[in-house]
């Protein structure tokens, strides 16, 4: 099944849940840009798939912009954005670096604001597009010792509830998608007396795809992804 969409950009795209996502984009047809701050280790991805990487730090406007001219001009204007990029800062309250915690809020939270803007900016001209931020378990609850990355998290959430109601009238669909749990990996393979008690990176963009071909009368605004072993 197609999607209605023709170019997708992924920015924070690396290993994992990003592959996965630009797999399952490519195989459905789509034309595939993948942003990281270091281009080189996407190199295997993009031959793998065909796409176009791009090196860019998401917290800086003018890069943030960059990234979206250079895409324009390889593959038409991307409309489809997904925001995949996070950074934590981990330690007691009382001990974190002021500047370490700076930093993970702005790769969370402030540059998925310049990716949404630059992203909306250009979809609002055309009347579609579709938004899709990846959030976690720190999205709707904060850990000890996890602040940073909450903070982060919840603003990213936050950003995609106002950008929903404001955009959706205007045709451009954004999602909120909650990974609620362990994500599977060679290096973090299921128990064995536990199978299916992580997330699986294909079942994750399997969602990411889905929500490309929902029809506008029923979007999903928010999306949990939660393994049987995770609590509500």
């Amino acid at each position: 099944m197609t999607t209605p969409y023709s170019t997708a950009l992924i920015v924070g795209a690396g290993q994992g849940i990003s592959a996965a996502v630009a797999r399952s984009f490519a195989a459905a047809g789509l034309k595939v840009a993948l942003v990281a701050r270091n281009a080189d280790k996407l190199a295997a991805l993009a031959g793998e798939i065909g796409a176009f990487a791009v090196p860019a730090d998401a917290t800086e406007p003018a890069a943030v912009s960059d990234v979206f001219e250079q895409v324009s001009r390889r593959f038409g204007a991307p409309d489809v954005v997904v925001y995949n990029a996070s950074a934590r800062a981990h330690g007691p309250i009382a001990e974190l670096d002021p500047e370490a915690v700076r930093a993970a809020i702005a790769v969370s939270a402030y540059g998925g604001f310049l990716v949404t803007r630059e992203a909306a900016r250009r979809m609002l001209p055309l009347g579609r597009g579709a938004i899709l931020l990846t959030g976690a378990t720190a999205s709707v609850k904060g850990f000890a010792h996890s602040a940073a990355f909450a903070m982060g998290k919840f603003a990213l959430r936050g950003l995609a509830q106002s950008s929903a109601r404001e955009l959706g009238p205007k045709g451009i669909h954004v999602a909120h998608i909650v990974v609620d749990g362990r994500v599977r990996s060679a290096q973090r393979p299921d128990p064995a007396d536990q199978p299916d008690s992580t997330l699986s990176p294909e079942g994750i963009a399997q969602t990411y795809l889905d929500l490309l071909r929902q029809p506008r009368d029923a979007w999903s605004l928010e999306v949990e992804l939660r393994p049987w072993v995770e609590h509500f």
